[in-house]
């Protein structure tokens, strides 16, 4: 069994990591450490989780006694606690936070199955990509590495409120994002760094910019992206390389019907869809960003890099009605 620790358990990452964990058949869980709860149950706080387990979170971190620990920090909290505490070395960590997403004087690994399932098997430290960022490389993949695609690339991405963290803030709470929607970080949202770090790793020199428009949607969880770049090939050719990239993608299914994200929600599945009009190509890709955009992509690179069957804990079903 793989023994693991949770920092930063009562948050929305968190909560969903346990739910995944408890029904690992490869893992048990140390600890699930939060200070503020520390001594409560755990279904106190995932109120979801009552009748599945009597974990009380606390405020030790025995990392002597784990195998891997999750980092369900805010973003810029990975960094700063590793200057604090010590871990031993033979602990892998897995961070979901962004803090160790570029490249750097660090050896953390891009933890993009889809991409890095390679050097993921035997990484140590890994990052685990975001939310957005998922969702739109996903889309943008095939077409980046087959190098069929030029200039500018437009995406519009809307995503659920859960992805704003469980701290309630202005634009999170329900009398606002009830019936609305907004706009918020254009052009200048922080998960284009590592999209464009992908960019240019699998097509380098590529000069088009990526101009993104991210949206609050009306929804607890999900992204839906939608992106457009101007392309020369044909339908058929593009739907024959984009085929070809997810043929063996554990998660990550395309499909020549337009999907929505309902398809997705509650699992760690991407659906990714393609079609032409005149010299553009529209591509489309959805997913949970609590699961395949954060928890689900994290068990995912820790089967990885445990030697496990990259599918283990992950069988989950659509919220499809």
């Amino acid at each position: 069994m793989i023994k693991v620790g949770i920092l930063g358990a009562a948050g929305y990452t968190g909560g969903e990591l346990i739910r995944l964990l408890l029904n690992h058949p490869e893992v048990e869980i140390v600890f699930a450490n939060s200070e503020s709860n520390a001594g409560n149950k755990v279904y106190a706080v995932h109120e979801g989780l009552i009748g599945e387990t009597e974990m009380e979170f606390t405020d030790t971190m025995p990392f002597d006694k784990v195998d891997v620990v999750f980092f369900c920090f805010g973003h810029g909290k990975s960094e700063a606690f590793l200057k604090e505490h010590s871990i031993p070395e033979g602990v892998k960590i897995i961070d979901l936070a962004q803090d160790f997403r570029i490249a750097g004087d660090h050896d953390y690994v891009y933890g993009l199955p889809e991409t890095h399932k390679d050097i993921i098997g035997n990484a140590q430290h890994l990052a685990n990509p975001g939310c957005f960022a998922t969702c739109i490389q996903l889309a943008l993949l095939p077409a980046l590495k087959s190098s069929i695609i030029s200039g500018d690339i437009h995406v519009n991405g809307i995503t659920g409120s859960t992805g704003a963290g469980q701290k309630p803030g202005a634009t999170t709470h329900f009398s606002w994002r009830n019936d609305n929607i907004s706009v918020y970080k254009t052009f200048t949202h922080q998960h284009l760094l590592e999209i464009n770090q992908t960019v240019q790793e699998l097509h380098p020199g590529y000069d088009g910019r990526i101009l993104f428009i991210p949206q609050r949607g009306c929804f607890a969880r999900g992204i839906f992206v939608t992106a457009y770049a101007k392309c020369d090939a044909t339908i058929e050719e593009v739907q024959n390389i984009y085929a070809e990239y997810y043929k063996d993608a554990a998660f990550t299914h395309f499909t020549t019907k337009s999907p929505d994200m309902k398809q997705v929600v509650n699992t760690n599945k991407a659906v990714v869809y393609v079609e032409k009009y005149e010299d553009q190509l529209l591509m489309i890709s959805c997913i949970d960003n609590l699961l395949k955009g954060a928890v689900g992509q994290a068990v995912q690179n820790m089967n990885l890099m445990f030697g496990l069957d990259e599918k283990a804990g992950l069988n989950l079903k659509a919220s499809a009605f």
